[in-house]
């Protein structure tokens, strides 16, 4: 009986030392950044006054939704505008700029741009990823006649590239996502 007890320890003792091992590399966690802005700037090609589109969002998941600004966007028809997106964690004081992150790790990223209603083009502008695929931080929006509907810009991380434009088809995980009002006249 007692070698049966002094067994079972020595087989629980065994099982506790290499349970607990030092052997095994942890899983490497990639935290995800806090977004909580997201801000747009369209310059008229050849200059005039800037349009700026903002989402923010300083709750996060809070119960609190973002703020969307303007209301509606007026942008000019027959305008090619030049395009470029900021992403801020305004959770941080001074906020983190998540724009340098994103450039570094262009090859896991894509902005994502879908038009419903207005006659709007886009165009990816550089900088690409290392393969030469789209990131968008900076594009072209072409305003093409009078139309009103919504732009919707979708940041997304670890998209299938190369790929087709397409947000539907894109994969990954929305890092972010915001619609805006737009009116073309």
């Amino acid at each position: 009986m007692k070698s049966i007890k002094l067994l079972a320890f020595l087989f629980i003792s065994t099982l506790v030392f290499t349970g607990c091992s030092d052997d095994e590399t942890p899983e490497q966690v990639n935290e995800e950044e806090v977004i909580t802005t997201m801000t747009i700037t369209l310059t008229p090609n050849g200059g005039g006054t800037a349009i700026v589109l903002q989402t923010q969002d300083l709750d996060g998941d809070g119960p609190n939704a973002p703020v969307i600004t303007p209301a509606n966007a007026t942008l000019a028809a027959n305008t090619v505008y030049n395009g470029s997106i900021v992403i801020l964690n305004e959770t941080e004081s001074p906020a983190e700029d998540i724009t340098e992150e994103i450039e570094e790790e262009a090859d896991e990223h894509q902005f994502f741009f879908t038009a419903v209603g207005p006659n709007i083009a886009f165009n990816y502008e550089a900088p690409n990823d290392s393969n030469d695929n789209p990131v968008g931080l900076n594009f072209n929006l072409v305003a093409g006649a009078a139309s009103t509907g919504t732009i919707t810009v979708t940041l997304k991380h670890e998209p299938t590239k190369p790929n087709n434009g397409l947000v539907e088809q894109a994969g990954g995980e929305t890092d972010i996502e915001a619609t805006f009002n737009v009116t073309i006249q």
